[in-house]
């Protein structure tokens, strides 16, 4: 995996060799120039994030710093995904007594959709993740949410949706096919259902779109649904945004 926090600290000590692949080669410095200029903008120099989580009440990145980090880890995914070697026992160590995530991300339980390793590989302590199967918001997950961002201080909440998803397609057939589901997936996928309906007549891949839809409607809802949410982003503590993420090419993609 990828110290993305660690970057900034080596680029601006001009250091030739960022991070190394699992067989020992080195990653040079100008394959992670652009990357790093944006890391050292938004100002993640110093120490490592478990020391900073172990040390803080709360994470010390601002919503947009937050999006930044996560756009930045995206970008080093899909350019350079050589998964490299941390140390987990002691990052692991230097968090157990706090936790301060600088982002939350409420994302699909599919298996080929990680956000530790999709944001760029990161390690123990740095995103809060809440996962269900068409990254959806019930109860427990907006729960989840409400104490990563009042509790934990998490600045930026992400909903974030994936081509190919299972469960939206099984929506879209029940708009185009009227399917039913047994046990407690049919009543799972109806929060869905609207965006289906939605997107049905729209040029392109009926499931993506409904996906991308799906995806912006429940970021919309969070503050609608939760005084806490849109108290926070009222006061510009924290941001939701809504994104997707490409099983293909391994994007990440940022919808309006």
């Amino acid at each position: 995996m990828l110290d993305l926090l660690g970057w900034s600290r080596n680029l601006g000590r001009g250091s030739q060799t960022v991070c190394s692949n699992c067989d020992g080669e080195g990653v040079g410095r100008r394959d992670f120039l652009k990357v790093g200029a944006g890391l050292l903008a938004i100002g993640l120099g110093g120490a490592s994030w478990s020391a900073r989580a172990a040390e803080s009440a709360a994470p010390a990145l601002s919503p947009d710093a937050s999006l930044a980090a996560l756009k930045a880890g995206n970008e080093l995914y899909v350019s350079h995904p050589e998964l490299c070697s941390i140390d987990l026992a002691a990052e692991r160590n230097a968090v157990a007594g706090h936790q301060a995530p600088w982002a939350t991300i409420i994302s699909c339980a599919d298996s080929r959709v990680p956000p530790e390793l999709i944001f760029g590989g990161h390690g123990v302590g740095e995103l809060f993740v809440a996962r269900n199967a068409g990254n959806l918001v019930d109860t427990a997950t907006l729960g989840t949410v409400e104490y990563g961002a009042a509790v934990l201080g998490s600045p930026l909440i992400v909903v974030l949706a994936h081509t190919s998803c299972g469960a939206v397609k099984a929506a879209c057939d029940v708009v185009t096919k009227s399917a039913t589901y047994p046990g407690a997936i049919g009543p799972m996928i109806e929060p869905i259902l609207p965006a289906a309906i939605s997107a049905r007549n729209e040029a392109g891949d009926f499931v993506d779109n409904t996906a991308r839809e799906s995806a912006r409607r429940t970021a919309r809802r969070l503050t609608a649904s939760s005084k806490v949410l849109a108290g926070l982003t009222g006061s510009q503590k924290l941001k939701i945004v809504a994104a997707i993420y490409d099983l293909k090419t391994g994007v990440v993609s940022y919808i309006e």
